[in-house]
């Protein structure tokens, strides 16, 4: 009913409009002495002429417009309106043969436009002056500091407006284009660049940046936002165009800045043709599919129709989420998608078989692993017997099935290892390339650091601690690390996979390392607080097994360049089967002594670089920097 009451006045507001412009016209066309015959045509026709307009105003649909939020598309509306509106008035004159003065007919059309379009501007005027009261009015808004004067900043600016400046008032743009500086972008001023960031922001009182620059690389963001933390102020971005699954650039894709985009970490380019001809049509198992990098995996995977997927994990419950999802997932799309969620451990070698011998996998990830270092340097039993023996299970079962190709998911930790976990993740590299040599299997294995957001990762960590009010822990002050995010991992994971021929050692592209101290700083000032002064840093000690820093070559292992710019292969290095398995035969003689020394003495005889102890001095960390740009050169 309320709609139908406001078009009406709409309508009786036109109609009034109308009558005056048509008059109007007359009036100024003849100095206000209009001619008698002229009168007498206006008396008679004055009625149709006004029925005829509305009728073209209705079909051009301005009785339907929202003109609170009024923009110039909707006032281009209107002038396409009028001016069809008045050819029909030329029109309709000419086939009742009433003749009137030409300037009549563009007087007309300019008093209509003027009218109708001043009528419809007025509702935002109106709303304008109502939502935000007086310029005298006291009330503190956030003040907002948008960086980017492209399309993207421009939506951002006249969003916060159209919302009532309920999310808080824009009142600079920042952009680097000098041609803009000094300009005003919708009642905006552009008032610097980058390098002025900090300047402004102080001056101004921003309360809040947004990065409005989804299209920018993300080294770029990553440098506006390191110089955004210089200030005081929340931030909050517009994600990259990339993630915008529906194209669709409004403010309320606005998120919070993450840790990855202080990574800057560029969007991965695969060549999708390659991946297609290693995936599609392949019966593809992942074993760990319940876990971070398993499966994200199996979404990869998912992608390029394979023709069976199989997810095997001994975590029934992960496994259950990652089998809803790819459902759901997949109905919703209206695809389909053949996979199976099977539950089962690689330790079980009757399990194994079994699955192998029913479903024939021709592709195999090997995603499953115990990783976590200070609990496997508890119980190094533990890790053994599903690190090591579970892969040679694996292995074993594989050859047996003749799968096409084995890719093993190795760590950084397994070069030059001073924890068990890292030291089985090594022997796992070994049995894969010595198994490479006697298989028609094609074995590889695919190395790489830390992953943002992993199930036990130090970030999901930090932030519990930071919703708890904190301290944050640190374990040193100088430790560093690589990482990457689960889908690059995954993407490039699949990528080397189908470049494989069998026996590399693939590294990843980790770009450069992180200080985890700078990660808590960076994480605390993201969520709203100061670090030390809002919320502290603790500094606990390195944890039992753990490093300083992570490498990810061996120092013999050499270095070669992939065709894709991201992924390297490390030097060939074999071991002899029957040396293998008579080392791996006194560890599993060993296992279940549960002597911890004596386990790790066999380990070092598989792995002489292993050395049982926290490694690294600051020092160290100097020339750990020094390899790193050796290898970048």
């Amino acid at each position: 009913m309320k709609r139908k009451i406001r078009t009406s006045s709409l309508i009786a507001a036109d109609i009034v409009l109308l009558t005056i412009s048509i008059i109007a016209s007359f009036m100024l066309r003849f100095d206000g002495q209009v001619p008698a015959d002229f009168l007498v045509v206006l008396r008679k026709l004055i009625i149709s002429i006004i029925l005829i307009k509305l009728v073209v105003l209705y079909l051009f649909k301005l009785y339907n417009s929202l003109w609170e939020y009024a923009s110039i598309e909707e006032l281009m509306e209107v002038v396409a309106g009028v001016i069809t509106a008045n050819i029909a008035f030329i029109a309709y004159m000419f086939f009742v043969q009433a003749a009137l003065p030409r300037s009549i007919y563009i007087l007309t059309a300019v008093f209509d436009m003027m009218l109708l379009g001043g009528l419809r501007m007025s509702y935002r005027v109106f709303r304008r002056y109502r939502t935000f009261g007086n310029v005298f009015s006291n009330v503190k808004r956030k003040q907002i500091m948008v960086i980017g004067g492209g399309d993207a900043g421009i939506m951002t600016v006249k969003e916060l407006k159209n919302r009532n400046f309920q999310e808080g008032e824009p009142v600079v743009i920042i952009d680097d284009d000098p041609m803009k500086k000094g300009k005003n972008i919708n009642g905006i001023p552009v008032e610097g660049n980058r390098h002025d960031i900090t300047s402004i922001a102080i001056n101004k009182n921003i309360d809040e940046i947004i990065i409005a620059m989804p299209s920018a690389a993300k080294n770029e963001i990553k440098r506006i936002i390191e110089e955004c933390k210089k200030t005081d102020c929340k931030l909050k971005i517009l994600p990259g165009v990339y993630e915008l699954i529906d194209g669709n650039l409004n403010i309320s894709k606005l998120r919070e800045v993450q840790i990855e985009d202080l990574l800057g970490r560029e969007e991965i380019h695969l060549d999708t043709d390659n991946i297609n001809n290693f995936i599609k049509n392949k019966v593809v198992m992942v074993t760990g599919g319940a876990g971070s990098i398993g499966s994200e995996l199996a979404r990869q995977i998912a992608k390029y129709s394979p023709k069976k997927l199989i997810l095997l994990d001994i975590n029934e419950n992960g496994l259950y989420d990652i089998q809803q999802e790819l459902k759901w997932t997949h109905n919703m799309e209206e695809t389909t998608f053949d996979f199976e969620a099977k539950v089962g451990s690689i330790r079980d070698a009757d399990r194994l078989n079994h699955l192998f011998n029913k479903y024939r996998p021709e592709v195999v990830f090997h995603a499953a692993a115990h990783k976590h270092v200070p609990l496997m340097e508890d119980s190094p039993h533990e890790a053994i017997k599903n690190n090591i023996f579970g892969t040679l299970n694996l292995v074993r079962t594989a050859d047996k099935y003749n799968v096409e190709k084995f890719v093993q998911i190795s760590t950084d930790k397994a070069v030059n290892p001073t924890n068990v976990m890292g030291a089985t993740k090594r022997i796992c590299e070994i049995i894969i390339r010595t198994f490479n040599t006697k298989s028609k299997t094609e074995f590889v294995a695919v190395r790489f650091g830390n992953v943002l957001g992993s199930n036990g990762s130090v970030i999901p960590l930090f932030k519990k601690q930071i919703e708890e009010g904190g301290p944050v822990m640190v374990t040193h002050p100088e430790i560093i690390r690589f990482f990457m995010t689960i889908p690059e991992a995954s993407q490039l994971v699949l990528q080397a996979g189908a470049m494989a021929e069998g026996g590399e050692i693939f590294v990843l592209d980790m770009g450069e390392p992180v200080k985890i101290l700078t990660l808590a700083e960076d994480l605390i000032k993201l969520s709203g607080f100061v670090p030390y002064e809002d919320m502290d840093i603790k500094i606990t000690g390195l944890r039992p097994g753990e490093k300083l820093y992570e490498e990810l070559l061996l120092n013999d292992e050499g270095i070669k360049q992939t065709t894709h710019k991201k992924i390297y292969i490390g030097k060939a290095y074999f071991t002899d089967m029957g040396h293998l398995m008579n080392h791996l035969d006194n560890l599993r003689d060993n296992i279940d002594t549960k002597n911890g020394k004596n386990l790790r003495t066999i380990l070092q005889t598989l792995v002489p670089e292993y050395k049982p102890e926290n490694q690294g001095e600051a020092g160290k960390i100097v020339e750990f920097k020094n390899s790193i740009k050796n290898i970048a050169k």
